[in-house]
């Protein structure tokens, strides 16, 4: 320990700066603390604060993919075909790129997964001291990708099931769609008129998410999101056979609406999908036999007082969220 004697050696000009930093890092850990609780406190020691700064629609620290939406060119050309390649049994990968006006702009990073081959797993860890990596070496599992919302304290914002267990608020408005693992197999449910209790009613994993970006009449719900609400997105999708379909953007060229219109014409088969999680925390992670694929968001911009604004880190460079709620798929 070091005692005041030895402090009182250095020059007042070393002493002085050395207190303040120890006093602002201390006052930095107080605040995280009763801001999130021990979440708050791994997000702060992980990999910094962020904070919201005003940008301009053609700032140059926005990618030209969030430019160009933002100047009103949010139909993207026609999908390029997509050009699956088998990971591992049961799990394919494929990276889509998105153009508009012959430019790239962004792609979907996909992951397509028999639920024969594989089980899924919903899980929170409101410490919030697992990045996708760690979440992959804990479980086991081929895929992680973040899940839904969760609170400042990192637990679930919306009602998940996890290995069987209720999390979640047990009092919930469900106008969307959920993830369900259960008893009738892998499936995603649109939950518009239907009660979520009953839907993942004895399901082993389960989660709720919004919006639902195809639903069961082949339309979005997104048409209330501000289009200037740009970000890296997740979302978990269905196809005709059954296969799940992960999907991760890896800019931030899509608002909420502009990805639900794109989907069904990007040639994936889809019959539903569901938006999770985005901005920096839309990660996506797979280890196959014959692949890596590792990928972690930059980007989310928002209106806050009809001002438009970039999330950005205070110092440094990302190094990766801490995922608090994440899907996982396990090879059987």
């Amino acid at each position: 320990m070091i005692g005041s004697g030895f402090l009182r050696s250095w020059p007042a000009a070393v002493v002085a700066p050395l207190l303040l930093v120890l006093a602002l890092g201390l006052g930095a850990v107080a605040i995280a603390y009763g801001e999130g609780g021990r979440y708050g406190i791994n997000v702060l020691l992980r990999r910094g604060a962020s904070t919201w700064i005003d940008v301009r629609p053609d700032d140059a620290r926005l990618s030209e993919g969030i430019r160009l939406s933002l100047a009103g060119r949010r139909t993207p050309d026609e999908a390029a075909p997509v050009r699956w390649r088998e990971a591992s049994p049961g799990m394919d990968v494929a990276e889509q790129p998105v153009r508009v006006g012959g430019r790239h702009v962004d792609a979907l990073l996909l992951t397509r997964i028999d639920p024969a081959r594989y089980r899924f797993r919903v899980l929170n860890r409101p410490a919030g001291d697992r990045g996708v990596g760690a979440w992959m070496k804990a479980t086991g599992a081929a895929l992680v990708v973040n899940g839904s919302y969760f609170d400042r304290h990192g637990r679930p914002d919306t009602p998940v099931v996890s290995d069987g267990r209720r999390l979640g608020p047990a009092s919930y408005q469900a106008a969307h769609g959920a993830f369900v693992d259960g008893p009738d197999g892998t499936r995603l449910v649109d939950l518009a008129g239907r009660d979520w209790r009953q839907a993942v009613d004895g399901a082993r994993q389960a989660m709720v998410s919004y919006p639902m970006l195809i639903g069961a009449d082949g339309r979005g719900r997104a048409d209330q999101q501000d289009e200037r609400w740009l970000a890296n997105r997740s979302f978990l999708g269905q196809d005709r056979t059954g296969n799940i379909i992960v999907g991760t953007t890896r800019d931030a060229y899509f608002s909420l609406r502009s990805l639900a219109a794109y989907l069904p014409r990007a040639g994936l088969g889809l019959r539903l999908a569901l938006n999770l999680d985005g901005g920096p925390v839309a990660c996506q992670k797979v280890s196959g036999r014959t692949y890596q694929r590792d990928f972690c968001g930059r980007y989310e911009t928002a209106v806050h007082g009809g001002r438009l604004q970039l999330l950005r880190p205070l110092v440094g460079k990302r190094r990766g969220w801490a995922l608090a709620t994440v899907l996982v798929a396990v090879p059987r």
